[in-house]
């Protein structure tokens, strides 16, 4: 007797796509592997990615640089288990039936740090969340 299991399915969402919800989605990626189906979108997609979330995810052997940014669609939203907010510019309804969470990611600007130091702050957030959400993902 085999069961069938459907694979769990994440969509990390930010205003532009083009930094936390692709760092998200690559350290989701490296993570679970072909265990759990990972999107990322933007309500208010940019035009490119953000070159220190590149290179912060670089440093840990992560390539997103075949990315780009990509509009929140229904489509998506209808498809995914769960849908993931990171920091508080981006405005989306929760789904009924999809696990809904926001995520304040940190905001070291806020301290006065920025550029790459900030960058690997926000990541080291952010993969502390995911690898959260991926165990809880993995077993459910």
């Amino acid at each position: 007797m085999t069961e069938t299991t459907k694979m769990p399915s994440v969509l990390f969402v930010c205003s532009k796509n083009g930094g936390k919800s692709q760092l998200a989605a690559g350290l989701m990626k490296q993570l679970a592997g072909d265990g759990i189906t990972v999107h990322s979108a933007g309500t208010k997609p940019g035009t490119s990615l953000n070159a220190q979330a590149v290179e912060s995810l670089t440093e840990l052997g992560i390539d997103i640089r075949g990315e780009h940014p990509k509009p929140v669609t229904d489509e998506v939203l209808d498809a995914v288990d769960a849908v993931i907010v990171l920091g508080t510019e981006a405005r989306l309804e929760p789904r009924d039936g999809t696990r809904f969470e926001v995520w304040e990611t940190d905001e070291p600007s806020e301290r006065g740090i920025e550029g790459m130091d900030r960058m690997r702050l926000v990541r080291d957030d952010i993969k502390a969340r995911v690898r959260k959400l991926h165990a809880e993902l993995a077993e459910s």
